[in-house]
């Protein structure tokens, strides 16, 4: 099964050390694939690595696109999205 779910960062820093740390910890929960791009067309990249996320760049009120594929995919997702609907913990 595939989820694709896009969401604006709303976080006053975007995807900085922290918040990709905490994103890399909740994806490694999942045996889903979980894969993060920006909305500019850019190679997905894995979101169990922190240092992949970093590279995206992601500030905030851009916009990221997330592709979960595999058995747990939509439990996966869904704790992303909350992951980032809650600034991460930090707000």
């Amino acid at each position: 099964m595939e989820v694709v779910r896009s969401i604006a960062l709303s976080n006053k820093y975007g995807l900085h050390a922290r918040a990709s740390t905490r994103l890399a910890q909740t994806a490694k929960q999942f045996q889903s694939s979980i894969r993060l791009s920006r909305m500019t067309g850019e190679e997905a990249v894995d979101a169990k690595s922190i240092l992949a996320i970093l590279t995206l760049g992601v500030e905030r009120g851009q916009t990221l696109e997330i592709r979960a594929e595999g058995d747990d995919a939509e439990q996966a997702m869904a704790a992303v999205i909350q992951l980032i609907e809650q600034n991460f913990g930090e707000e």
